[in-house]
């Protein structure tokens, strides 16, 4: 278990690199895996859970070599039969995509999940496969084993929510293409974060498969060719916002470089809830600068855009006035329960935070004082904490600290090199 300290900061500075995207990474990978040729990579993100998903496509027979920013994939067609479990560790978006890929595979696939992600749905994509007249084995007593029996995906008509995880949905559209028929899939729900389904389509036509996104219906052509190419993986909006927050509590001037406010990632409304919040917001064709002090409190949708809420929470609590984040259900179901650990780590600091419902009310400017954070082993719990420290009066501590390893590994290290002072947390320097 790592330990790391948050002093409080008065200003940062500088400039920082925004980390590759996670989102886009994963996506990536699994398309590499059903072209039949080489894919290159070209700065892909290296943390927990992106490894999670190359050893899984390695599983399925793609070969990979990793250079020092370029992971160059050799899909695998006809997909191997993994011989042991794959592990997909605590990486939703690996288990999520993985499973539809698995029934192309002509044996029974197994897979197993950590601790944390068993206790995250997946039942509505096992039934959706169903539908399919895909095979699979689940009981929800032993929720760590799922089993996959392969031999193709008919296609057809399948129905599945789309308020749960965008995940269940991009999974789907990624295997569904190589089905046996056309395939519908009829969402039963509006969809949230939808930019993530969006995102999928990108990275799909940059194969050269097409998929039809309607209001609420996804139409996939059967019998497509997944065609080899190349991807340059862009900043991640999802995790930078982190940093834009550290900037945005500490009233400093800071640039985030990688970071291309033309992509479909949804995370870079960042940049307009901080405009809002009293911010000034230098958006160039590779970077974003912000500068100036928060004041006013702002309202936040989450509906589309639930892996900013705790930045917007670590945000709030340094505005004029009482913030208010709704649309915000499905962080419960995520890493941990978002709401409620934020509600009872920033409470810890002296927050006035409120949970109506779905809904976060946070009154400020908050007077936070350190404390010690549990952060649930939660990745995106542990980036806010740190960030609303630095404007605490007193030293914070995160506990289990390593948990950014998941979306962030060098979270620590660049809020060092802005002028952050933290103790401890060597290894993920």
């Amino acid at each position: 278990m790592v330990e790391v300290t948050i002093k409080p900061a008065k200003s940062l500075k500088g400039e920082v690199e925004a980390p590759p995207s996670k989102s886009y990474t994963h996506r990536m990978l699994i398309a590499a895996l059903l072209s039949q040729g080489k894919t290159v990579i070209e700065k892909p993100l290296i943390s927990d859970d992106t490894l999670a998903t190359l050893e899984a496509i390695e599983a399925f027979g793609a070969e990979v070599k990793q250079n020092r920013e370029v992971w160059e994939v050799a899909g695998q067609l006809p997909l191997k039969t993994p011989a042991e479990p794959v592990n997909c560790r605590e990486s939703g978006a690996t288990l999520r995509f993985m499973i539809p890929v698995a029934a192309l595979a002509m044996g029974e696939t197994r897979f197993i999940r950590g601790h944390g992600l068993s206790k995250r749905p997946i039942e509505p994509l096992l039934e959706s496969l169903s539908q399919l007249d895909v095979k699979i084995k689940y009981n929800p007593e032993k929720p760590h084993l799922i089993a996959v029996q392969g031999g193709g995906i008919k296609g057809g008509r399948t129905t599945i929510r789309g308020d749960i995880s965008s995940q269940f949905i991009s999974g789907l559209m990624l295997a569904c293409p190589m089905a046996q028929e056309d395939t519908e899939i009829a969402l039963t729900t509006p969809v949230e974060s939808k930019s993530y389904i969006e995102m999928t389509e990108e990275v799909l036509s940059r194969h050269s498969v097409r998929v039809k996104i309607l209001e609420s219906l996804i139409q996939v052509p059967s019998g497509q060719v997944y065609k080899p190419t190349g991807h340059r993986v862009p900043g991640d909006f999802s995790s930078a916002a982190y940093l834009l927050a550290a900037a945005a509590i500490t009233s400093s001037n800071i640039k985030i470089r990688n970071l291309n406010y033309a992509t479909k990632q949804g995370d870079r409304a960042i940049v307009e809830i901080l405009e809002k919040a009293g911010l000034e917001v230098n958006i160039g064709w590779d970077f974003v600068e912000v500068k100036g002090s928060l004041c006013r409190a702002v309202d936040v949708n989450a509906k589309d855009i639930p892996d900013l809420v705790p930045a917007c929470a670590a945000i709030a609590c340094y505005t004029k006035g009482t913030s208010t984040i709704y649309n915000a259900g499905r962080l419960r179901y995520k890493e941990s329960d978002r709401l409620k650990a934020l509600y009872t780590e920033f409470t810890k600091m002296g927050a006035d935070i409120k949970i109506e419902g779905d809904t976060l009310r946070i009154k400020g400017p908050c007077r936070l004082h350190g404390a010690t954070i549990d952060p649930y082993s939660d990745h995106r719990i542990a980036m806010a904490c740190t960030v609303a420290a630095l404007g605490a009066s007193s030293e914070t501590v995160i506990l289990n600290a390593e948990c950014v390893r998941k979306s962030y590994p060098q979270f620590f290290r660049d809020l060092s090199l802005m002028g952050a002072d933290i103790v401890g947390g060597e290894l993920y320097r």
